[in-house]
């Protein structure tokens, strides 16, 4: 039967061709063939283009015979293709009317949404021909890598410690000492910094095909890209800009080198995944794929065929149609089988929520599906719970026991808490105990912890900013977000006061300390263990210059801090109590409650209340936790303009305080044995964490 399958019944030129095998789709290389299989349920007719690599025109244009059409997909065998020097593409026929949504043009060359490597954009900011109106093709690629037996870390949620990076911007500073700067294979050259941070993940913004050149314009001399790539071009290719080897066609090698190397030191990556719209933009955008393909299956349309603008970005593709549905489990798949992906982190999550007509669905199915996929099963799925046209859903996002959140609430909380904001406090606790009030019922490492991310000041921004500062973007400084809950400790950005420089530092420990202390799953954004500043801009989406890369540089200076993180990390890492799977706050076997809050008194704090100033305990349970003796860690929050005692609450007989760390005077480690339980006196806008043994 096989053989019957695929004797070509047709030729045109040099080739052979016959009717393909409908899945996979995408284009798939079998035993002296290609077969490609691709879906439409209102063309009329559809044509495979094939080009030499580069050339403008298609060396041979191949219909689709009527036969070769399975209910909606086309598809073909075709012999005779040198795999390695051709790119492929499709015309497809059919009615335009975009009143009613149809905007077929068989004009158009069109990339294949299922393509596994993309041409033209081999070195990122060139190749670019305006005149081309086929500039990014599809390309086929051999799925013969060998992992070597390495498999994933398959790491715990809540034992991560998540590293958000910008794969460009993490290396292609001069002072990243790499050799492939901007690029993926630079990152296998991080990996001993990242092991010496103590960080166990690494979340990738999007390195699926994007164009740079999407919005592309010059201000003042300066280049402005599409440089966070948060607008897709194809779901299921890397980008190919960001390998040192896409001009030799290999980048899917050079990725998949660097995730095994990875996983090879422990370190899982997570990729920040965009289904909520594409490249495509509004109704005034172009042609790459969907819209001449299906426009009415892929996009969700109002009445008059216009485009509904969930994403803010122009479109808003119809995730729980059941194609689109299906075409997003296959990519989720293919990242997990072909690159051995750990996870998914979904931008504007809250737009896969949304029906044909725009409306939250309760149970939605696409949601469901991505929960209880087989092949998903271990990979880690977090959702950024709200869009731009609204909806907020951050903990009561749909899970199934399976999803996590970014928490945009512990975010805002920490923030305003630390600059002085004494009403928060009452909400700090939820936070820092995992925010069981938000996902009672699931675990406290569905709450992704984060002081800030790539959206956003960086951390050292946060506390040197009052305003954001993005008239390098050219748009009149209207963009990004206005609402920061930043404080700049004094003055509006870079100074020379050491009182102030001193207090930015200091707040930074405190936010880091309360955060690497919390229960729940703990981000960070890359740089900020050293000080990343983005000179003020909140919106380095533009910004592929010393604006958005990181300076490694800085790491010199600010030795300091990252030391700090580190043995934060470390502690974090050693003390199961935190990482706890369970919201437990009741007594286990310490006699004390797990989790507890105190004032600098122990034991008297108004949970209800306002204040600065106040504690928190673990109680960690050898038996429970799987340590060799008890413990306990109490953390010291001081937020007050002015120095404030503290006194520590009793411990068991035998067990002594000692002092760890000090956000006032930048010590840590110190494991300074205290004579008794206090009073210990936290100095202005400090923390400090103290452990019993």
């Amino acid at each position: 039967m096989d053989k019957i399958d695929t004797f070509p019944t047709h030729k045109i030129g040099d080739l052979e061709y016959c009717v393909g095998r409908v899945f996979p789709f995408g284009a798939t290389i079998t035993d002296g063939g290609v077969n490609f299989s691709i879906f439409s349920k209102e063309a009329e007719s559809c044509t495979l283009l094939l080009y030499h690599h580069s050339a403008g025109e298609p060396f041979v244009e191949i219909p689709f015979p009527p036969e070769f059409r399975i209910g909606n997909v086309y598809t073909m065998m075709v012999f005779g293709i040198n795999t390695e020097t051709t790119e492929y593409g499709y015309r497809f026929d059919g009615e335009y009317d975009p009143k009613r949504g149809l905007m077929f043009d068989k004009t158009k060359p069109l990339l294949d949404p299922y393509a596994k490597s993309v041409s033209g954009r081999s070195v990122w900011g060139a190749g670019r021909d305006r005149s081309d109106p086929f500039q990014q093709r599809g390309q086929m690629i051999y799925e013969d890598y060998d992992w070597q037996g390495v498999t994933p870390p398959d790491i715990p949620m809540n034992e991560l410690v998540i590293y958000e990076m910008h794969v460009r911007g993490f290396t292609r500073h001069r002072s990243s000492g790499v050799k492939f700067p901007g690029t993926f294979a630079a990152i296998y050259e991080k990996i001993p910094y990242l092991k010496e941070l103590g960080v166990n993940c690494i979340e990738l913004m999007p390195i699926f095909e994007f164009d740079e050149f999407e919005n592309y314009r010059e201000i003042n001399g300066r280049k402005l890209y599409n440089y966070w790539g948060y607008s897709t071009v194809d779901f299921f290719a890397p980008k190919a800009g960001y390998a040192a080897s896409a001009p030799i066609g290999l980048e899917a090698d050079e990725l998949k080198n660097v995730i095994m190397a990875l996983h090879r030191n422990g370190i899982e990556v997570i990729l920040d995944v965009v289904f909520n719209h594409t490249a495509e933009g509004n109704e005034n955008g172009p042609y790459i794929s969907y819209r001449g393909i299906d426009n009415r299956t892929y996009y969700l349309l109002t009445p008059d065929g216009q485009y509904y603008n969930f994403s803010g970005c122009g479109n808003t593709m119809n995730c729980n149609n059941a194609v689109v549905r299906g075409c997003i489990l296959d990519c989720l798949r293919y990242w997990a089988w072909a690159y051995h992906i750990d996870g998914f982190r979904f931008d504007l999550a809250s737009i896969l929520t949304r029906d044909e007509n725009g409306a939250p669905m309760m149970m939605p199915p696409l949601i469901e599906s991505i929960a209880r996929d087989a092949v998903l099963g271990r990979c880690k799925l977090i959702a950024e719970a709200w869009d731009a046209g609204g909806l907020y859903q951050v903990g009561t996002f749909p899970s199934w026991r399976r999803w996590s959140e970014w928490n945009g609430r512990y975010r805002d909380c920490l923030r305003r808490f630390i600059k002085g904001g004494a009403e928060q406090a009452p909400e700090l606790y939820q936070r820092i105990a995992g925010s069981q009030d938000m996902y009672d019922g699931r675990s406290p490492s569905a709450s992704v912890n984060f002081v800030t991310c790539h959206d956003g000041f960086t951390l050292y921004d946060l506390v040197s900013y009052n305003e954001k500062h993005n008239e390098a973007n050219g748009e009149d400084n209207r963009d990004g977000c206005s609402d920061n809950d930043s404080w700049n400790c004094g003055a509006e950005g870079e100074t020379d006061d050491p009182q102030i420089n001193a207090l930015r530092m200091r707040q930074m420990r405190n936010a880091l300390t309360i955060l690497l202390t919390s229960r729940g799953t703990p981000m960070l954004l890359s740089g900020d263990e050293f000080a990343n500043t983005q000179f003020g801009n909140n919106n380095a989406y533009c910004q592929d210059n010393e604006t958005a890369w990181l300076d490694w540089s800085d790491l010199e200076k600010h030795k300091d801090i990252f030391g700090y993180v580190k043995a934060l990390i470390a502690l974090r890492k050693a003390s199961p109590v935190i990482t706890s799977r369970e919201f437990d706050t009741a007594h286990n076997g310490t006699g004390y409650p797990e989790v507890s809050f105190h004032s600098c008194e122990p034991w008297a704090l108004d949970m209800s209340a306002p204040t600065l100033t106040f504690g928190y305990m673990y109680a960690q349970d050898r038996n429970k936790h799987g340590c060799k003796k008890d413990s306990f860690i109490y953390v010291a929050v001081n937020a007050h303009w002015e120095a404030h005692d503290f006194m520590l609450p009793i411990i068991p007989q035998g067990m002594k305080w000692y002092a760890e760390f000090d956000s006032f005077t930048d010590k840590f480690n110190m494991h300074k044995k205290l004579a008794d339980r206090g009073p210990v006196t936290l100095q202005s806008r400090s923390t400090a964490v103290f452990i019993a043994r």
